[in-house]
């Protein structure tokens, strides 16, 4: 087990780690049979969190939570805390994928449609070899989670990859981990959809600038115009308050 590096910004713990430190994390965890809640967090998601009760506790019931969005990294350093990089929910999955593949960890992939998470999966298999996909299903089973949930034990897997909207995902992460009967879960949003090559994401130059947002924003203005608008100004209000608090 790695030395913790827990920071704490607006009121939500994270853990300062590297990439690389994730991963070991993770997998020691996995090694001494410890379950692990795992999210990542972006600027949306921690506003979301100041009005939503229910993602505010699934979230902050996670075991290694890590810093997603490059706002979230500035902010941080707005207020003084030192993070070492940002450890990206996509760079993390595929990063978790490689090690399963190697030591022989069977994974779950939940989410996206039909076609595309069938996709994903070949996709990944390919790229991974040795890679184990105890199952995978779609992620529109609102109707009967339990269903979902007993299919997902009963596969064997180890690792599980919820690739749903948030904050579904994180609710369901939290609301049925006791059932699920992996020793990891994590949220991975639209990665399947990446994966699949449904979607694209943004080159490596705006990632490094931290644009990642507005590559995605201009893929889908219409219906991210007033998401990014409105969260990030309000992170902006929170940042002001808490630097002039002290």
């Amino acid at each position: 087990m790695i030395e913790s590096k827990v920071i704490n910004l607006l009121g939500v713990r994270m853990n300062a780690w590297t990439m690389g430190e994730t991963v070991d994390e993770i997998f020691s965890r996995l090694k001494y049979g410890l379950f692990t809640q795992h999210v990542v967090v972006n600027v949306a998601k921690l506003v979301n969190m100041g009005r939503d009760e229910v993602l505010n506790e699934s979230v902050q019931s996670c075991d290694i939570v890590n810093i997603d969005g490059m706002g979230v990294v500035w902010g941080a350093k707005f207020l003084g805390i030192d993070v070492p990089e940002r450890v990206a929910g996509f760079d993390l999955f595929h990063e978790l994928l490689g090690r399963a593949a190697k030591d022989g960890e069977p994974v779950f992939l939940l989410g996206a449609r039909q076609e595309v998470v069938s996709k994903a999966v070949q996709n990944l298999e390919n790229k991974f070899s040795g890679l184990t996909v105890a199952g995978f299903h779609h992620g529109y089973f609102w109707d009967d989670e339990e269903a979902v949930v007993k299919k997902i034990a009963e596969s064997g897997a180890k690792l599980l990859f919820v690739a749903i909207t948030s904050p579904k995902k994180e609710n369901f992460i939290n609301r049925w981990r006791q059932q699920l009967g992996v020793d990891f879960v994590m949220g991975v949003g639209g990665t399947f959809d990446i994966v699949a090559g449904k979607s694209k994401r943004a080159p490596k130059l705006v990632q490094r600038f931290g644009l990642e947002w507005f590559y995605r924003f201009l893929q889908e203005p219409q219906r991210m115009w007033k998401r990014y608008l409105v969260t990030n100004t309000l992170f902006a209000l929170k940042l002001m308050r808490a630097k002039l608090l002290g």
